[in-house]
């Protein structure tokens, strides 16, 4: 009996102790990765607006069109006080799951550039829509996200077999419509937050 007790009182200890080590584990671990995610927006927000100076966190008013769209976070984007652009991040389905896509529009409707978040579509083909060694034109060197720079948000920001302007990743139809849709919605947001803020040429 008292084999049994000591037995089960090493057990609820050893327990203890390994909860406490996940938990400290969990915690640091955690923040290391809060700490990340939060350089790397910071680090795509001053890539998509290089010469922003100000970068703020919007609290609602933007949303999306198609339901198929979630918009989650904007950040206004500000150089000396003006508002000249937005950022946004908005998600949808693709071929293996959520795609979650920052797209920056500047004042006069222009993508400034995207960066593609998060994507758990097929290495090899729908990954490659944030590989910057997949080229959609290989003579220009453009890649599949890259060719978003520049667009203008009422363009027909859709893939080309479905009569728009995005050069489609081969043999990722899925993915391409995905991201293309996504970018067309948060970019027509991004456009009339800006005027309903003040921005605008």
């Amino acid at each position: 009996m008292k084999d049994t007790i000591k037995m089960i009182a090493a057990l609820v200890l050893f327990a203890a102790v390994a909860c406490a080590g996940l938990a400290f584990v969990y915690e640091s671990t955690s923040k290391t990765i809060a700490e990340r995610k939060e350089k790397d927006l910071d680090d795509a927000l001053r890539n998509l607006f290089p010469q922003g100076d100000e970068f703020s966190l919007v609290s609602g008013g933007l949303s999306s069109t198609d339901p198929k769209v979630t918009i989650s976070d904007s950040y206004s984007v500000k150089s000396g006080g003006q508002i000249i652009g937005t950022a946004v991040t908005a998600s949808s389905g693709g071929f293996q799951g959520d795609i979650t896509v920052l797209v920056g529009v500047d004042a006069s409707g222009t993508i400034s550039g995207i960066k593609i978040l998060q994507i758990s579509d097929t290495p090899g083909l729908g990954a490659n829509a944030a590989k910057d060694n997949y080229y959609v034109n290989k003579l220009k060197k453009i890649t599949f996200y890259g060719q978003f720079t520049g667009m203008k948000a009422d363009e027909n920001i859709a893939v080309k077999k479905d009569g728009g302007i995005v050069d489609a990743i081969t043999a990722s139809t899925i993915t391409s419509r995905a991201v293309s849709l996504i970018v067309k919605n948060a970019a027509r947001a991004g456009v009339e937050w800006i005027a309903a803020n003040g921005g605008g040429n």
